[in-house]
Order: C-alpha cells, then structure tokens, then sequence
C-alpha cells in the first residue's frame, strides 16, 4: 500500500548515506489504466497544465514591470493592470489542471516521485502555504489597484513584486523535485533542497522554463489585445490595436531568440545517459520550428497597422508544435535516464518477491521464517533456509523430491542453477517456484551439489494423485 511505503520511506532514506545507488524493491500495486494510456496522456496533459503555468508566472512578471514603468509613464500602469487581470484566471485554471498530471507523475514514477519529495525537504512541505500566500496577494493586488494610489502606490507595488517572486519560486521547488527524481545515484548526496539545487541543470533549466513563461505570455497577450472584441478604446485608450500586438510581438521574438542560448544550454548540461536518437529528433525537430516561428514574427513585427495579426493563428499552431516537441522530448529523456534504475528496482523486487513466497512457504510447513545466510554457508544450509520448505528427500510433497531431482540433473548441476534462477511450471500438481536469483550462482551451485548427494542412493516413496 502506498501508506506503508510513505511511512517506511524515513528508514529507507537514513540508509541511502550509506548506499551508493539505493535500489528499494517497488510497490506491486495494480495501476488504474494501463501503463501505455498513461505515457500517452501525461505529455499533452502536462503540456496543457504547464501552458497556464506559464501564464501566470509571464502576466505576472510583466505585471510587475509594466506597473513599475507606470510609475512615470501612466500609459503603462493601466497596461499593466489588465495584464494583471489575467494572472488570477491562469493561476485557477493551472491547479485544477495541475491535479492530472500529478497524478499521473504519482502513478508512472511512485519510488522516484515519492523519494524527491522526501528529499527535497522542508521546500516541498512549504508549497501549499507558498501557495495560499501568493494567491491571496494576487487577489489583493487585484482589486486594491483603484485604492492603492497616490502614495500608497508603493504599496500596491511591493505586492505585485512580491506575487511576482512568489510566482518565481514556486515554480523553483518543482523543476528541484522533478529534476530529483533523475538522478537516484545523487540521492545519497542531497541533504535539502539547497543540496538538491546542485544536482542536474537546474538552473540552465529554470531559465529556460522563465524565458518561455514570458514568450508565450507575450504571444498569449498579442491576440489576447489584438482581438476585435477587447475594447482597446475603453480600457487603454493610449494605445492601439496594432502598437499592443506589435509590442508583445517584440517580447515574444526577443525573448524566443534568448532561448536558442538557454535551450543549448539546457541540453548541453544534460548528464548523457538519458540521451538518445529519440531525444534529439524531438529536440531537433522542435529547434527547427522554433525557427521557423521567429520567421513569422518578424515578419509581424514589421507589418502594417492594417495587416498585422493575420499570421497569428499559424504562429500560435507552430508554437504549440515548438512546445509539443519539448514536453515529449523531456519524457522521453526521463524515460531513457531511469530506465536502468528501473530495471534495477525490477530485479531487487523479484528477489524480494522470491524471498517473501518462499518465506511463506516455510512458515506454512512449519518451518519458521529461517535465519539469516552466514558469511560462508554451506549446501545443507543454505537448502534447509531456502529449500526444505517445499523440497523432500524421498517423497514429492508440494514439489519434487531429491530423488526426482537426482534422476533428472544427476550429471547436470548447472542445469539446477539456471532452473532455480528462472523456474518455468511444467506440472499442473505443483504451485510456481519463486526465482531464488537473488542467492547468487556461488550458493545455487553449493545447493545444487547437497540436493544431487541426498538424492543419489535414496528411493523414492510413491506419492497420491495429485
């Protein structure tokens, strides 16, 4: 249950100081929806959720900006003031869609999803009070733009700068978690989310993710003003149509041109592990795009006041592409850098797997649980902990006897190891063999060898049907 892996996770995490690439066994809980449908749908339901992340953190970076240029020229504080408009509205509607993903992440990566959170510390307790706080100051930010003037404009700006920074962080503490989550061989050396910073890129990373909070938000802006039904004359009548959608045209192209330096940057400060053909067709793919996007703003950019905005629907098609061949290159990424870590919980759950069935068996026949393996142990005790439980001398009880098992591998001792490795079900009279893997090839062969010497000689007793 993933109650009792929350609640052994402590013990787990105060032995990683000692482990070098701790390897937890995984929780064998059945998933909601098969595994395929979720990697399916956690890029474009990510993708959709982060849209409007960016859009908050983006309305409410150049809400503060556009206030501050205000304080001179008043043009701008109106300006800013609908741009903060839309940041309450964004923050809303990126919680709610936050919720799917989250889950998702909670499903797809639960050992490395869980284990970040844990690792990052005091930060990932703190988001929800984070949260409220910075939500409450939107809203005040809001409606007190009309009150809050003269000289208590100061004030109203030191909360648009602190929902700005707010905004900023939080957004900090995710890509930490998520960043985490890559890199199982560092988690023995993050004590906080200070120490977490330093794992990965997470810097060249969050500036990618600042950078493209403000491009899209000033792309969101271009039609969110250039449209006919937005009274530009009413609330901003400093401006025209065309000079709004010019100007975040601007931002948009700027803005986009600083990510082909964040971007390499993000991709160079990759650890290679997770790199593959996949990854850089993806990336590549959307690079190529990316540019063809600044081609049509430019050409916006420099447009006349009575054509201008007529590419901006293919611009925002092109963009979602940009940002569709991102969000998949990433999974893929993840997918790529986890996987031998997974493949590693993969086997210590077999093996845990293994030693619980046959444990179970023991205590079944009345064998007791079985007392740890010694240093040096030898065949007929490593049968007696592993074996007995289900295997006889003579007679075929829940699983063939020795006698059986003589006859078959006599001149054949490897043929025992590589069966208990990897047991397959021939006879419908017999349950499943756990895999005994995890004992190691050394102590296999030492049983193998003790179960050929009490076979041989012995005589089988006849047994019912089954």
């Amino acid at each position: 249950m993933l109650t009792d892996f929350i609640a052994q996770l402590p013990n787990f995490l105060a032995q990683v100081a000692t482990t070098e690439v701790p390897v937890p066994h995984d929780l064998e809980i059945p998933l909601p929806i098969p595994e395929w449908a979720l990697k399916l749908w956690v890029v474009p339901v990510f993708l959709l959720h982060i849209f409007f992340v960016n859009l908050m953190v983006g309305g409410a970076l150049m809400a503060f900006v556009n206030e501050i240029i205000g304080l001179r020229f008043p043009r701008y504080d109106r300006l800013a003031r609908c741009i903060g408009e839309t940041v309450t509205v964004n923050k809303s509607l990126a919680v709610v869609l936050g919720i799917g993903p989250m889950l998702m992440m909670n499903l797809l990566y639960t050992i490395h999803f869980y284990s970040a959170n844990a690792l990052t510390g005091h930060a990932w307790a703190l988001l929800i009070p984070l949260i409220i706080t910075v939500f409450l100051l939107a809203y005040l930010h809001k409606y007190t733009w009309e009150t809050w003037t003269g000289p208590r404009k100061g004030r109203h700006v030191l909360v648009g700068g602190a929902v700005a920074a707010l905004f900023l962080f939080i957004p900090l503490i995710f890509l930490v978690q998520v960043n985490t989550m890559l890199f199982p061989d560092k988690w023995s050396q993050v004590k906080g989310f200070f120490t977490a910073l330093q794992i990965g890129n997470v810097f060249p990373r969050y500036f990618h993710f600042v950078a493209a909070s403000l491009a899209l938000m000033g792309l969101f802006l271009a039609g969110w003003f250039g449209r006919k039904s937005f009274p530009v004359e009413e609330k901003l009548p400093e401006f025209t149509r065309p000079e709004l959608r010019r100007h975040f045209y601007r931002w948009t192209f700027w803005v986009s041109c600083a990510q082909f330096a964040f971007g390499p940057l993000v991709f160079f400060t990759l650890p290679t592990q997770g790199i593959t053909a996949t990854v850089m067709l993806w990336i590549f793919g959307a690079v190529f795009v990316a540019i063809l996007v600044l081609g049509l703003l430019w050409k916006e950019i420099h447009e006349s006041d009575a054509r201008i905005g007529r590419r901006f629907w293919p611009i925002a098609a092109l963009f979602s592409l940009v940002v569709l061949g991102m969000g998949q290159g990433r999974h893929v990424y993840r997918e790529a850098a986890l996987a031998p870590h997974k493949e590693a919980i993969a086997r210590k759950t077999a093996e845990f797997r293994s030693i619980e069935l046959g444990t179970q068996m023991r205590i079944r026949t009345g064998l007791g649980a079985g007392d740890a393996l010694t240093a040096a142990p030898s065949g007929k005790k490593l049968f007696a902990q592993t074996c007995a439980a289900c295997h006889a001398v003579e007679k075929a009880t829940s699983a063939p006897s020795l006698v059986e098992i003589h006859s078959l591998f006599k001149d054949n001792p490897a043929g025992i190891v590589s069966w208990a490795k990897a047991p397959g079900k021939k006879r419908a009279q017999y349950g499943p063999m756990p895999p005994m893997a995890h004992l190691g090839d050394d102590n296999l062969a030492l049983i193998a060898a003790y179960m050929l010497e009490q076979g041989k000689g012995a005589t089988a007793q006849p047994t019912a049907a089954p």
